[in-house]
Formats: C-alpha cells, structure tokens, sequence
C-alpha cells in the first residue's frame, strides 16, 4: 500500500514478454506502479531506468526523486529486444536516463545473472538505494522470490546506499563483483 511519503513509481510497457509473466503488469494490478502502453501519458520529470546509458543511479539523483516530486519509471522490456526498446523509448522522453550498478538477479529466468533483473527488481533496487527500503520490499513482496533479491544483494545494496557520490558506488561495485576495470 503506497503512502504519500513514496516516490511515484512507473513503467512504460512495450508489451514484449507475456503479460501472464510480466512483473510490471503484476505491480500494476496491485496499485504499486502505473503501467503506461503510450510514451505521452510518461511523467515529466524523473529518472527512467536504461541499462545501457551508462550513467549510475548515484547519491546526485536522490534529491529528484525525494525532494522534487520526480517519477522512477522502469522500462519494461525484453532483454532480446534491448537495445532497439532503449532507443524508441529514449527519443520520446526527457526523463533523466540511469542504470543501477551491478546486482544480481533473483527472479527464476535469471537467477543469480549480474543485472539481468526484472522490471520489478530494477525499480526495487533503485527505491532501496535512493532509502525507501519499505517501498522497495513492498513492490518485491508481491513475488515469492521477492525476498530472495534482498538477501542475495543484501551487502552491495546497502554499499551503495551509503555511497556518497555516483563515482564512489561505481567504484564498489569492484569490492562485489568480479569484473575488469576499464583501463
């Protein structure tokens, strides 16, 4: 149940995966997010979720968010299908686009895949980093896996919500996950 302390989460839906499935569509029905089929119905103002953007969700963007009434908007969409959704969603919004750092994922297709998450994680992870840990539990809570992304990135989230510059938790991501730097 939303109270009037959370951030006004969204989803813009372009109806690639089975909506039986679809953990946006599932939030929707609960009154967790609103599900948006039309670019022109997005929020104006916010922060949409693009894996491929290249800039994190950092401790900078929080004030959007809390502070200015701005909306978290998730893009759901199908990873075989990303790069093409990215660029037909990005030419219609003048939403401020981030990714999340590197998490691991829960859900049952992609379980423990390093950011292969679905919508509803994504969004999770975004209110939990921005300090809206209830919020982000109670959009998960509507999965029986749900719990399971919490405890599997229970260090790094936590890393990442104290970070105190987007640079900072870039650089965690490092103490986490066994990745190459770029030289």
């Amino acid at each position: 149940m939303r109270s009037s302390s959370d951030v006004s989460v969204h989803a813009i839906w372009l109806a690639q995966d089975d909506p039986k499935k679809n953990t946006a569509v599932r939030l929707s029905k609960r009154g967790e997010l609103v599900l948006h089929e039309r670019f022109n119905r997005l929020p104006r103002r916010g922060i949409i979720l693009e894996p491929l953007c290249g800039k994190v969700l950092g401790p900078e963007d929080h004030s959007l968010l809390l502070e200015e009434g701005g909306s978290l908007v998730g893009l759901d969409c199908s990873w075989a299908q990303i790069e093409d959704s990215v660029h037909q969603v990005m030419k219609r919004t003048k939403l401020q686009p981030r990714m999340l750092p590197l998490l691991l994922a829960a859900n049952p297709v992609n379980w423990g895949k390093p950011s292969k998450m679905t919508t509803a994680e994504a969004l999770a992870a975004s209110l939990y980093l921005v300090g809206k840990e209830e919020q982000a539990r109670s959009l998960l809570s509507a999965f029986r896996w749900g719990d399971q992304f919490f405890i599997l990135n229970k260090e790094p989230l936590e890393a990442y919500r104290d970070a105190k510059s987007s640079s900072e938790l870039v650089d965690l991501q490092f103490e986490f996950f066994d990745i190459p730097r770029n030289q």
